[in-house]
């Protein structure tokens, strides 16, 4: 975090002197230390973070990619001469333990097109579709994969705590 900081500040100056520097280096400093000290932040927070950083990379580039196959789906299917759009509700569960990854894996079905995640209760997802073909296999999606492998890596920096 005291890195991302300190790029900050010189990027939103504007320019690269080692009097800007130096300054970035103090202020990026003491606001790493405010949030040590009163937003409950740490370094193992930076070094689990650090560890999901290609995973996290590689979620968003899936994402992006899912998002373009389902508009090139979705665009075939209302340009086709089949006259019938069958939707679908479909409910499953995820298996993800955190909060926070159920409601990516929710948003990201909902950013999908074609589909929208209607509710979330607990770890079951309720998913909404404008055809079959568009929740086949969605308990076991590549979103939901890497979620998990996700939160194993968050598993893994709470065992090193013990």
């Amino acid at each position: 975090m005291y890195f991302i900081f300190l790029l900050l500040w010189i990027i939103l100056n504007g320019q690269f002197t080692w009097e800007i520097l130096g300054f970035g280096m103090v202020i990026s400093a003491a606001l790493y230390g405010f949030g040590c000290r009163f937003l409950d932040y740490s370094p193992r927070r930076d070094l689990t973070l650090l560890r999901k950083l290609p995973l996290i990379l590689l979620y968003v580039l899936i994402l992006v990619k899912e998002i373009i196959k389902a508009n090139v789906d979705t665009i075939r299917m209302v340009l086709s001469f089949r006259n019938q759009i069958d939707p679908v509700i479909v409910k499953f569960r995820t298996g993800l333990k955190t909060k926070t990854a159920r409601v990516v894996l929710a948003n990201s079905i909902t950013l999908t097109p074609g589909t929208i995640t209607v509710a979330l209760e607990g770890d079951e997802l309720t998913v909404h579709a404008l055809d079959e073909d568009f929740v086949k296999g969605m308990g076991e999606n590549i979103f939901l994969r890497i979620l998990l492998r996700i939160e194993a890596v968050d598993a893994g920096s709470e065992g090193e705590r013990i």
